[in-house]
């Protein structure tokens, strides 16, 4: 198992093999229902099998403290047309709530943010949605800045279908 070195007694980070799937299904359910978003959640541990491992799609990092899974941090690299380089995108970072307010969530992004580095990322992006003020006040902290001029938008499945028959 390779370990990620961190400053917090007790506390690592880790690199997943397969045998995490459920562990990683978990989490993201519990990150789910701290977002409201449960019902959204329609990930399985063979997509997640298939994405993860067998596509190389992302990358998972299990947080742990004493040896108890904590939380997760799940994160992939996109492409900046303007810069010519790629970017770290980080799709979801979750602790435990009894383990918030304790520096762990500084830690994982001194960490992430090296693993950008290292590989050349101009940028570091993701969301936040924006009722979370607790994450909004950390990010901005950190020196992030909303991208307030950008707006998502997004395609279903469903509608993802649809374009591609469009005549």
């Amino acid at each position: 198992m390779n370990y990620i070195e961190t400053k917090i007694e007790g506390f690592k980070l880790r690199e997943t093999s397969e045998k995490d799937i459920p562990l990683i299904l978990n989490l993201i359910k519990e990150i789910a229902i701290y977002e409201k978003m449960l019902d959204q959640v329609i990930a399985t541990e063979e997509t997640l099998k298939e994405s993860i491992f067998n596509k190389d799609e992302a990358e998972v990092l299990i947080a742990e403290f004493n040896g108890e899974p904590i939380g997760y941090v799940l994160y992939f690299y996109n492409f900046s047309t303007f810069i010519g380089r790629s970017g770290f995108y980080l799709e979801d970072i979750y602790i435990k709530p009894e383990y918030r307010g304790k520096g762990i969530g500084k830690e994982i992004f001194r960490l992430i943010a090296g693993i950008a580095f290292e590989k050349g990322c101009r940028r570091m992006e993701w969301t936040c949605l924006n009722w979370n003020e607790p994450s909004i006040n950390f990010y901005k902290s950190l020196g992030a800045v909303p991208m307030s001029e950008w707006t998502v938008y997004r395609l279903d499945r469903e509608n993802i279908e649809k374009v591609s028959k469009m005549k």
